[in-house]
């Protein structure tokens, strides 16, 4: 693609098969990686969007919670089977599986709502962060490293990231705390279906969610021998905000033991609204020498 968020758009166009078992069946690209496995952000927004084909257009996802089973092979595409669980009077449950090799790499449950009123509250915003223009990009914090994946990072990617305090591509600066903010957009204009800007979001959600993990541990992207992956996803839509507007990533890691590690995170607009909330396990492993 001439560049990252054409690929990503590419990604989340899926093709309907117009093959009907008990399930609806869709097919979807994989997008490049430099280590050959699919970006669990990609698979997880496809299998979203897949499942938001099988639903009422004035059903909107409020929740999902998936497990990544195995990992993707980027040569090859993804199948997307539906199963169309449940549809209530006001809620719908879809499960999506993902298919590679005639195996599931992946497998969710979505549910949505019809838009009602109700009672309202909102964490507030942390205050004291700085302004995302203030921050370098991934681009101007690795520029002169001469590395795939560093240029991957830097060039690459449909989202600009900018971290507080500092990213941790290749070394951790300052306190060890298991806690950081990343302002993250969508690097150009998104088409205006707000399904396509609530998959997006799911994508972008798992760039940094184990970050605060590592960094409570002085542990960087490039420490020799460091294996991580994402063992689970959840996430909750609590208001619509589009991806390509700066939003403020609160994350925290309250927990890791036996090679795995818990975060949370909070996704708000630049204006202080509560977008989502997020939680991952994942596997983070790191050599004891």
């Amino acid at each position: 693609m001439s560049d990252p968020l054409s690929g990503l758009l590419a990604a989340l166009d899926l093709t309907d098969t117009g093959a009907r078992t008990s399930e609806d069946i869709f097919t979807g690209p994989s997008q490049w990686q430099p280590l050959g496995r699919v970006f669990g952000g990609q698979v997880l927004a496809q299998s979203l969007l897949a499942a938001m084909r099988t639903v009422d257009a004035d059903r909107i996802i409020h929740s999902m919670h998936g497990y990544f089973l195995r990992p993707g092979d980027v040569t090859l595409p993804i199948t997307f089977s539906v199963d169309r669980i449940h549809d209530g009077r006001s809620f719908s449950t879809r499960r999506t599986q993902a298919y590679q090799k005639g195996v599931p790499i992946l497998s969710l449950i979505a549910s949505f709502q019809d838009e009602d009123e109700g009672l309202e509250h909102q964490t507030a915003m942390p205050e004291g962060i700085p302004d995302p223009e203030t921050l370098p990009s991934a681009a101007e914090s690795l520029e002169g490293v001469d590395h795939p994946i560093a240029h991957y990072w830097a060039t690459e990617r449909a989202f600009d990231m900018r971290h507080v305090p500092s990213p941790i591509y290749f070394s951790v600066e300052g306190a060890h705390v298991p806690h950081q903010a990343v302002w993250i957009k969508a690097i150009g204009p998104m088409p205006d279906d707000p399904n396509l800007h609530r998959a997006a979001l799911a994508y972008a959600s798992d760039y940094s969610i184990l970050e605060p993990i590592m960094r409570a541990h002085g542990v960087a992207w490039g420490t020799p021998g460091l294996k991580a992956a994402s063992l689970d996803h959840a996430m909750w839509w609590h208001r619509f905000s589009r991806v390509d507007e700066w939003m403020l990533y609160v994350q925290e890691s309250p927990n890791a033991k036996g090679g795995r590690g818990l975060s949370l995170g909070r996704i708000y607009s630049r204006d202080g609204a509560l977008i989502a909330s997020v939680a991952q396990e994942g596997m983070v492993r790191v050599p004891s020498e």
